[in-house]
């Protein structure tokens, strides 16, 4: 039984689709004006990984995530780069588009864009206005926030608490155009110099909360089964977003809210932040990184847990991915060994215990760690399996296609290539000719030669192993 955190209600609950098998899932996506850094990537692998262990399950998940193309920092951005915001907007994009390749991030079923949704999100603020819950102010739109029964449940908040650090955050301005310092804006009007849409307020651009609430209700449903994101969008964003969709649907807006923990750095675990100047991007990181050692170091920690940023601990999951890896190389070599015993019922008996405590750990909220700790103990298995004396090629094929499945779950997936690898095969087989021949000389050169390729070999009783440095 799959149960989760529900951010909403404070306990994990027993997992039950609106509309089962079918799970409809909507995570925050980024405003694309910068390259992303490990705390937005933690956010996109950490759903990842979720929707992967569901369709794991059977499940069948529509999964959208959106992109913020008009935003404050993107025209800021645009003017310094000398770039319409446009330009900036598909250069981020493709650029963020390219990292969750690398990360082997599944792309989502939709990543609709706020600018491709003007008119639905104008509808919307209409209807709200037309129901008493939002309010023109010279050419700006607010949501009444106090109207709202249940604002501040999500972020537990009690709403006097939330007026206080309002009448804190909001500029004069702000101040003498709403009702309530708690009010948010639906709708902004824009300098006759910036990006704007016609409106029945004035020329101006959305908030930035009401274009999740029309994008996730508009593609997903009036009710969805799971809204993701970082803690960090628990207020006001999320908070905000309820109230402004179960306004306009007069429904529940979403069964399961789920918020990743942060990511932090330095000695004393400061959030990575943007507007703190402490970030390390996903583009300048894998060009000193392997991308599977960055997915790994990501996806290892339960997702509501923080995860710190250092060295070590991508020293750690390097190590990790070459056991793992090589692990799956060692039992596949055996696949070469003439003779086979007789299919081993009792590996595979172990084999389905593995992956049946697999399960009850991931199930309990997607912990990931003791799910690790369950394909660790199923290498073991392997690294076994692959130094007796007798094997089978049944056994083997099931070890490793399991040992695979589970993996990509964490979106960690051992890609050959053929060309490349029959390359390092025939240096190979030439080293052992001269090794045989006992010219020593030539057989240096060969390992030094696939040292430079980045390829280690082991000798070993089955013969010589290869892994990648």
């Amino acid at each position: 039984m799959l149960k989760i955190f529900n951010t909403l209600t404070r306990k994990k609950e027993e997992f039950v689709p609106l509309k089962a098998p079918q799970v409809t899932m909507y995570v925050c996506g980024p405003t694309v004006y910068n390259y992303i850094h490990i705390g937005n990537a933690r956010s996109a692998v950490v759903f990842d990984t979720i929707r992967r262990y569901l369709q794991y399950r059977g499940y069948q998940v529509q999964f959208v995530s959106n992109f913020t193309d008009v935003d404050d920092k993107i025209i800021k951005a645009a003017r310094e780069q000398e770039l319409t915001p446009q330009q900036i907007v598909n250069k981020y994009i493709a650029a963020y588009q390219e990292d969750m390749a690398a990360l082997n991030v599944l792309p989502a079923t939709l990543n609709p864009r706020a600018t491709e949704n003007m008119a639905d999100i104008i509808s919307f603020i209409e209807d709200l206005i037309s129901k008493g819950y939002a309010y023109e102010s010279a050419g700006d739109v607010y949501y009444r926030a106090r109207k709202f029964a249940y604002y501040g449940q999500l972020s537990g908040q009690d709403i006097d608490d939330l007026e206080l650090g309002a009448s804190q955050r909001t500029n004069d301005m702000d101040t003498i155009k709403k009702e309530d310092p708690i009010d948010f804006a639906l709708w902004k009007k824009a300098p006759t110099h910036e990006i704007s849409w016609d409106s029945p307020w004035s020329k101006g651009r959305p908030g930035w909360h009401i274009e999740c609430s029309v994008m996730a209700t508009k593609y997903l449903g009036k009710t969805i089964d799971i809204h993701g994101g970082g803690e960090d969008l628990v207020f006001p964003h999320h908070e905000n977003e309820i109230a402004q969709s179960e306004t306009h649907t007069g429904q529940q807006f979403v069964r399961y809210w789920m918020h990743n923990g942060f990511v932090t750095i330095g000695s004393d675990n400061e959030k990575m932040s943007k507007s703190l100047g402490n970030f390390v991007t996903v583009h300048e990181l894998l060009q000193q990184v392997d991308a599977q050692v960055l997915r790994l170091f990501m996806a290892s920690t339960q997702y509501r847990r923080p995860i710190q940023y250092s060295d070590a601990n991508l020293q750690e999951a390097q190590s990790n991915l070459q056991h793992l890896q090589t692990a799956a190389q060692n039992l596949s070599f055996r696949l070469q060994d003439d003779d086979f015993n007789e299919f081993n019922a009792q590996i595979q008996s172990h084999l389905e215990a593995i992956e049946q405590h697999f399960i009850a750990h991931m199930d309990d909220d997607f912990n990931v760690q003791n799910g690790l700790s369950d394909i660790y103990e199923l290498m073991r298995l392997m690294n076994q399996y692959a130094t007796a004396e007798q094997v089978n090629q049944k056994n083997i094929n099931n070890l490793l296609d399991k040992f695979s499945e589970l993996l990509q779950i964490f979106g960690i997936e051992f890609v050959t290539n053929p060309q490349l690898n029959h390359q390092i095969e025939t240096l190979i087989q030439k080293r052992d000719a001269a090794r045989d021949q006992k010219n020593f000389a030539e057989s240096d050169a060969l390992r030094d030669q696939l040292l430079k390729m980045g390829i280690i070999l082991e000798d070993t009783p089955q013969g010589t192993r290869w892994r990648k440095k």
